[in-house]
Protein backbone atom coordinates (compact mmCIF):
# COMPACT_ATOMS: atom_id res chain seq x y z
CA UNK A 1 0.00 0.00 0.00
CA UNK A 2 1.57 3.45 -1.06
CA UNK A 3 1.87 5.98 1.63
CA UNK A 4 1.19 9.55 0.30
CA UNK A 5 4.24 12.00 0.91
CA UNK A 6 4.77 13.38 3.74
CA UNK A 7 5.07 16.90 4.53
CA UNK A 8 7.49 17.82 6.75
CA UNK A 9 8.75 20.78 9.46
CA UNK A 10 11.75 22.33 7.26
CA UNK A 11 13.86 21.73 10.07
CA UNK A 12 13.21 17.82 10.33
CA UNK A 13 14.11 18.24 6.79
CA UNK A 14 17.93 17.13 7.03
CA UNK A 15 17.18 14.10 8.76
CA UNK A 16 14.71 13.27 6.22
CA UNK A 17 16.95 13.31 3.40
CA UNK A 18 19.53 11.22 5.62
CA UNK A 19 16.40 8.52 6.03
CA UNK A 20 15.90 8.56 2.07
CA UNK A 21 19.32 7.50 1.91
CA UNK A 22 19.12 5.01 4.26
CA UNK A 23 16.28 3.76 2.43
CA UNK A 24 18.28 2.97 -0.61
CA UNK A 25 20.57 1.28 1.57
CA UNK A 26 18.00 -0.74 3.19
CA UNK A 27 16.99 -1.16 -0.35
CA UNK A 28 20.41 -2.82 -1.70
CA UNK A 29 20.80 -4.80 1.39
CA UNK A 30 17.36 -6.36 1.16
CA UNK A 31 18.51 -7.00 -2.42
CA UNK A 32 21.75 -8.81 -1.62
CA UNK A 33 21.63 -12.61 -2.93
CA UNK A 34 18.24 -12.58 -4.38
CA UNK A 35 17.41 -14.20 -7.83
CA UNK A 36 16.27 -10.77 -9.23
CA UNK A 37 19.39 -9.19 -8.49
CA UNK A 38 23.34 -9.75 -8.50
CA UNK A 39 24.31 -7.19 -5.65
CA UNK A 40 27.62 -8.28 -4.41
CA UNK A 41 28.22 -8.21 -0.86
CA UNK A 42 31.07 -7.00 -1.16
CA UNK A 43 29.85 -3.87 -3.19
CA UNK A 44 26.90 -3.52 -0.98
CA UNK A 45 29.22 -3.79 2.56
CA UNK A 46 31.15 -0.45 0.86
CA UNK A 47 28.08 1.24 0.24
CA UNK A 48 27.19 0.37 3.73
CA UNK A 49 30.23 1.77 5.27
CA UNK A 50 30.45 4.83 3.01
CA UNK A 51 26.49 5.75 4.17
CA UNK A 52 27.86 5.10 7.82
CA UNK A 53 30.92 7.37 7.62
CA UNK A 54 29.63 10.01 5.58
CA UNK A 55 26.51 10.50 7.79
CA UNK A 56 24.75 7.54 8.69
CA UNK A 57 26.32 7.18 12.40
CA UNK A 58 26.14 11.41 12.79
CA UNK A 59 22.65 10.98 11.81
CA UNK A 60 21.65 8.79 15.12
CA UNK A 61 24.10 10.93 17.39
CA UNK A 62 21.53 14.01 16.34
CA UNK A 63 18.77 12.08 16.75
CA UNK A 64 19.82 11.16 20.15
CA UNK A 65 21.68 14.50 21.32
CA UNK A 66 19.70 17.54 19.59
CA UNK A 67 16.28 15.95 18.60
CA UNK A 68 15.51 13.83 21.81
CA UNK A 69 16.57 16.26 24.57
CA UNK A 70 14.54 19.38 22.89
CA UNK A 71 11.53 17.22 22.54
CA UNK A 72 12.28 16.19 26.26
CA UNK A 73 11.22 19.74 27.34
CA UNK A 74 7.95 19.51 25.61
CA UNK A 75 7.05 16.18 26.45
CA UNK A 76 7.32 12.89 28.22
CA UNK A 77 10.20 10.83 26.77
CA UNK A 78 8.74 7.71 28.77
CA UNK A 79 7.08 6.58 25.56
CA UNK A 80 6.88 3.18 23.84
CA UNK A 81 7.88 4.81 20.76
CA UNK A 82 10.53 6.36 21.93
CA UNK A 83 12.46 3.26 23.90
CA UNK A 84 12.05 1.56 20.35
CA UNK A 85 13.70 4.15 18.47
CA UNK A 86 16.71 4.19 21.04
CA UNK A 87 16.95 0.09 20.78
CA UNK A 88 16.82 -0.06 17.20
CA UNK A 89 19.56 2.34 17.32
CA UNK A 90 21.52 0.01 19.23
CA UNK A 91 20.81 -2.90 16.93
CA UNK A 92 21.72 -0.85 13.86
CA UNK A 93 24.93 0.19 14.95
CA UNK A 94 25.88 -3.78 15.99
CA UNK A 95 24.56 -4.62 12.26
CA UNK A 96 26.81 -2.22 10.64
CA UNK A 97 29.62 -3.23 13.06
CA UNK A 98 29.18 -6.91 12.31
CA UNK A 99 29.16 -6.55 8.02
CA UNK A 100 31.24 -2.86 8.02
CA UNK A 101 33.90 -3.87 10.71
CA UNK A 102 33.46 -7.55 11.29
CA UNK A 103 33.05 -8.23 7.72
CA UNK A 104 30.32 -10.75 8.36
CA UNK A 105 29.77 -11.98 4.77
CA UNK A 106 25.95 -13.20 5.48
CA UNK A 107 23.18 -12.65 2.82
CA UNK A 108 20.82 -13.23 6.23
CA UNK A 109 22.65 -10.88 8.16
CA UNK A 110 22.14 -7.71 5.39
CA UNK A 111 18.72 -9.19 4.60
CA UNK A 112 17.49 -8.50 8.59
CA UNK A 113 19.57 -4.94 8.53
CA UNK A 114 17.49 -4.24 5.60
CA UNK A 115 14.23 -4.90 7.10
CA UNK A 116 15.42 -3.14 10.60
CA UNK A 117 16.71 -0.14 9.07
CA UNK A 118 13.84 -0.14 6.23
CA UNK A 119 11.49 -0.08 9.51
CA UNK A 120 13.10 1.88 11.48
CA UNK A 121 13.02 4.70 8.82
CA UNK A 122 9.50 4.54 8.46
CA UNK A 123 8.53 4.95 12.34
CA UNK A 124 10.73 7.80 12.51
CA UNK A 125 8.74 9.47 9.16
CA UNK A 126 5.49 8.29 10.52
CA UNK A 127 5.31 8.19 14.39
CA UNK A 128 8.46 9.92 15.77
CA UNK A 129 8.45 13.29 13.27
CA UNK A 130 4.84 13.39 13.52
CA UNK A 131 5.19 13.46 17.99
CA UNK A 132 8.11 16.15 17.50
CA UNK A 133 6.62 18.64 15.38
CA UNK A 134 3.12 18.48 17.39
CA UNK A 135 4.94 18.97 20.83
CA UNK A 136 7.59 21.77 20.05
CA UNK A 137 6.59 25.34 19.20
CA UNK A 138 7.64 27.20 16.16
CA UNK A 139 10.26 29.12 17.27
CA UNK A 140 11.81 26.03 18.88
CA UNK A 141 11.69 23.47 15.62
CA UNK A 142 13.45 26.47 14.04
CA UNK A 143 16.23 26.66 15.94
CA UNK A 144 15.89 23.49 15.86
CA UNK A 145 17.06 23.16 12.22
CA UNK A 146 19.87 25.26 12.64
CA UNK A 147 21.58 22.35 14.85
CA UNK A 148 20.85 19.38 12.33
CA UNK A 149 23.09 18.47 9.56
CA UNK A 150 22.37 18.70 5.97
CA UNK A 151 23.24 16.05 3.53
CA UNK A 152 22.51 17.45 0.78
Amino acid sequence: MAHPPIKRHPSLQPLSRHHFQGLVIAQNLLRVGTESDSLAIMDVRSDLADFWSSGGRDHFREEEEVLLPVYARYAQLDRPEISEMLLEHIRIRSFVDQIVNRHVESAAVMHELGVLLRDHIRKEERVIFPMIEAALPADELERLGTQLTDPS
